[in-house]
C-alpha cells in the first residue's frame, strides 16, 4: 500500500502529491508505515540516474518527507536503515549543481513548481534552492541519527552555506522580498510566492522580512496568483503560520464549503466555482478525468488539526508537543490528533479550553484578557495575556479563561 495520486487516473506514486499525504495523515490516520513505503518505493535502488519522478523538486520534497517523517514517529531505524540511500540520492544532487553551488536544470531534469501559466522556471530559482537547504538540514539530522558525524558536519556546513548564499543573491534588501529567479548570473526583477511562502513555515525568515513577505507578496493581488489547491495549501499554511486564521477561515468556507455545496463527500483535486454541472469532473482535456479523492485538495485537515486546534510535535515522536489554539472567528471549535502515543483531544470555545492527551508531555499555550484559571497543574504566565500550562499524560485538563 502506497499513497497513490489520481488513483482513477495518474495511479502512481509522484512525490510532491505524496508530501502532501503525509502530511494530511499525520492529522488524520497517523498510518506511518504507507509513509515508509511510499518513500521507499519513491526512493528506488540505487544507482541514482535520474530525479525522483524525473522532477528536481520532487528529489527534494522526499528528503523533506523524511525529515518530516522522524519528527512525527521518533522512528530512527528507518532513518539508521536508509541512510546510504539517502546518501546516494543526494549524492546525485549536489553533483548536479551548477559552479556557483546552485541547483538549475540540467538534460532529462523537470522544474515543476506548480501547473501556473507565465511561471519562469529557467536558471537559479531561489525556491529549488530554499528545497536544497531543507534537504540538506534533514541530512545533517539523518546523518547524526545514523551515527555518521563527518557526515553531519559537512551536511551543516553546505546547508549553512547555501542558505547564506539563497539569502545573498535573491533576497533584495530594500524591497524586502525573495526574488525568483537568476539567469547568467543577472537576478531577474520578478517576485513569486514560492520561496517566499516557504521561507515563512521553515522559519528561514526573521519576523520583520515575514512582515514584509505577508503584505508585499501574500496578500498582495499583484503578484502572480496560485490557482492550484497543490500550491496553495502551502500559502494557507504560510499565512496560518503569521497568525492569519481568520483570513484563512473564510478561505476555507470559500474554497471548500463550495466544494461541499457541490456534493462533495471527499475532497476533490480541484474546484472552480464557475464550472457548472458536469464540467466540475473534467481534468486535463478529460470529461470524467478529475480525481475526486485527492490529498493535494485536503489541506483543512493538516491546517485545522496544527493552526487552529494548534498541535504539533516539538520533539521527535511527540515527546514533547505543543497546544496553542486559535478560533480564527469560530465561537468553538473540537477535535482529535493522533500521535504516535494515543490522541491529543481539544475542545475549545471563548471562554473554556479542555484538553486531554496521552504520552508524552505537552505545554498548552493561549491567550487570555482575564487571569486563567485551571483545575489541575499550574499555569505560568508567559508575557502580558500569553499563559501556558503543561499537559501530563492521561489527565482531563478544564481551562477557564477569556479570548482576546
Amino acid at each position: 500500500e502506497f499513497f497513490i495520486d489520481g488513483i482513477k487516473r495518474d495511479r502512481w506514486v509522484w512525490s510532491g502529491d505524496a508530501y502532501q499525504s503525509y502530511l494530511m495523515n499525520y492529522y488524520l490516520f497517523f498510518d506511518s508505515a504507507s509513509v515508509e513505503r511510499t518513500l521507499l518505493a519513491l526512493r528506488g535502488k540505487d544507482p541514482v540516474t535520474a530525479h525522483v519522478n524525473i522532477i528536481m523538486d520532487y528529489s527534494l520534497y522526499w528528503f523533506v518527507g523524511v525529515y518530516d517523517y522522524y519528527l512525527h514517529t521518533g522512528d530512527t531505524k528507518f532513518i539508521k536503515t536508509f541512510y546510504p540511500r539517502m546518501k546516494s540520492l543526494m549524492d546525485f544532487c549536489l553533483e548536479r549543481r551548477n559552479k556557483n553551488g546552485f541547483l538549475e536544470p540540467l538534460e532529462g531534469d523537470w522544474v515543476f513548481i506548480d501547473w501556473a501559466d507565465g511561471l519562469p522556471k529557467t536558471g537559479e530559482v531561489s525556491f529549488e534552492q530554499m528545497l536544497l537547504v531543507r534537504s540538506l538540514e534533514a541530512m545533517e539530522v539523518s546523518a547524526k541519527i545514523a551515527g555518521q558525524n563527518e557526515d553531519q558536519k559537512q551536511y551543516q556546513k553546505l546547508s549553512n552555506d547555501l542558505k547564506a548564499k539563497l539569502f545573498d543573491v535573491f533576497w533584495d534588501k530594500k524591497e524586502n522580498v525573495m526574488k525568483h529567479q537568476r539567469i547568467d548570473g543577472k537576478v531577474q526583477n520578478i517576485v513569486t510566492r514560492y520561496a517566499n511562502m516557504f521561507g515563512i513555515f521553515f522559519n528561514y525568515f526573521n519576523e520583520e522580512q515575514k512582515q514584509s513577505v505577508k503584505n508585499k507578496v501574500l496578500l498582495n493581488k499583484d503578484v502572480l496568483q496560485i490557482t492550484t489547491p497543490y500550491m496553495r495549501f502551502y500559502e494557507l499554511e504560510a499565512l496560518c503560520a503569521m497568525g492569519e486564521q481568520d483570513y484563512v477561515l473564510k478561505e476555507m468556507k470559500d474554497y471548500w464549503g463550495g466544494m461541499l455545496n457541490e456534493g462533495a463527500t471527499s475532497f476533490w483535486e480541484e474546484y472552480n466555482p464557475k464550472k457548472k454541472g458536469t464540467e466540475h469532473l473534467a481534468m486535463y482535456g478529460r470529461p470524467y478525468g478529475k480525481s475526486l479523492c485527492h490529498a493535494w485538495g485536503a489541506s483543512p485537515i493538516y491546517l485545522l488539526g496544527k493552526y487552529y486546534l494548534g498541535v504539533k510535535p516539538t520533539a521527535p515522536g511527540y515527546s514533547e508537543y505543543e497546544i496553542k489554539p486559535n478560533l480564527g472567528g469560530l465561537k468553538w471549535m473540537e477535535g482529535k490528533v493522533p500521535t504516535p502515543n494515543g490522541e491529543v483531544a481539544l475542545y475549545c470555545s471563548t471562554k473554556e479550553i479542555k484538553v486531554k492527551a496521552g504520552e508524552g508531555e505537552g505545554k498548552l499555550i493561549f491567550e487570555s484578557s482575564a487571569k486563567p484559571k485551571a483545575n489541575s497543574g499550574t499555569i505560568i504566565e508567559l508575557a502580558k495575556n500569553k499563559y501556558q500550562l503543561t499537559i501530563k499524560p492521561n489527565v482531563e485538563y478544564k481551562v477557564s479563561y477569556k479570548a482576546i
